[in-house]
């Protein structure tokens, strides 16, 4: 079994924001894959799919996202599931829009969310994608920056990272997550218009 996990906040007002761009990616794979939901949980949406003879779990946390863990406290009562088939999806500012990172482990890099997941497991040992989505104009604007929409312009380049980051998601469920960071760790290539 395999659990991805896309973190976001939940309810209508937050669904177009960069902080769920996660969401957006946990719902192509949901579309693609055909996954049939689970029973309704006060703290987690979680759809399955069976995916090259594995089962993968996709969970979207209806917990606002500096609470995610609570959401994965309720997981770690579900069947031992070894780290290295968690992956957690999640939007950086760190990285401009568009952009993929896939790494093994690593540290939260401020994003409270993955400080959240962090505290709940006890470890920084599991995989992570992040997604970029710009950078505020500066620190004091960050909170306000990721809970806005994307801008019109940005729009194209979000939509095509949601679709690599579902294939990178579904390169890590069939092969590795060496595989997937050889593959989908690379920039973005800007279209230089012809003049």
């Amino acid at each position: 079994m395999r659990l991805v996990v896309g973190l976001g906040n939940p309810g209508e007002r937050y669904a177009a924001t960069r902080h769920n761009v996660a969401w957006q990616v946990l719902d192509e794979l949901a579309a693609r894959w055909r996954a049939n939901d689970d029973p309704p949980s006060p703290l987690k949406r979680t759809r399955r799919a069976l995916v090259g003879g594995e089962t993968v779990v996709l969970m979207q946390p209806l917990t606002y996202m500096n609470e995610v863990g609570r959401a994965l406290e309720s997981w770690k009562a579900e069947p031992a599931l070894p780290r290295a088939n968690w992956l957690i999806v999640t939007d950086d500012v760190y990285l401009p829009v568009g952009t993929l990172r896939i790494r093994q482990h690593g540290s939260s890099g401020g994003h409270r969310g993955l400080a959240s997941v962090e505290q709940a497991l006890d470890s920084r040992e599991f995989a992570r994608l992040r997604i970029g989505v710009g950078a505020a104009e500066s620190s004091a604007q960050l909170k306000q920056h990721v809970l806005e929409a994307f801008d019109l312009d940005e729009r194209p380049a979000v939509e095509a990272a949601v679709r690599r980051a579902a294939d990178a998601v579904e390169c890590w469920v069939t092969q590795d997550i060496r595989t997937t960071m050889n593959r989908f760790n690379r920039r973005v290539r800007k279209e230089v218009p012809e003049s």
